[in-house]
């Protein structure tokens, strides 16, 4: 892993039943989420993803990094721009920005229907040799 490199895609699709089951996984059980009809009520499109659901996709797409072992993952930090929602596809990219010391750090980002749902993601994950 050098500089510049693209780590591997990450494409998941959440089905319409998401949010219901990160609701319970998380407790967060804001409206916005799992009804349909107040989301659209305080104006959103439809209910939405958690946040952290998508925050979860850019730390294991940066996991994958090392055979999808979390614990390599050891920093992550991200901006949450937009709004995800349930079936759509989320793709998340990233590139190496620099590799020192067995770790390496990749600027990443989540997109869904061509808009940037987490950017400015920044992740730290231990290079396995």
């Amino acid at each position: 892993m050098e500089k510049g490199d693209s780590i591997p895609e990450l494409r998941v699709t959440p089905d319409k039943y998401l949010p219901h089951r990160y609701a319970g996984a998380s407790g967060d059980f804001n409206p916005i989420h799992i009804d349909r009809e107040f989301a659209t009520q305080v104006g959103l499109p439809r209910n939405i993803l958690h946040g952290l659901y998508t925050m979860a996709q850019v730390a294991r797409a940066n996991a994958a990094l090392a055979d999808g072992d979390p614990r390599a993952l050891k920093r992550l930090s991200v901006q949450f721009r937009g709004i995800g929602l349930p079936e759509s596809e989320i793709t998340v990219t990233g590139t190496v920005r620099e590799v020192r010391d067995g770790r390496a750090v990749i600027d990443t980002v989540a997109e869904q229907d061509g808009n940037q749902i987490i950017r400015n993601a920044e992740a730290e994950v231990e290079v396995r040799q």
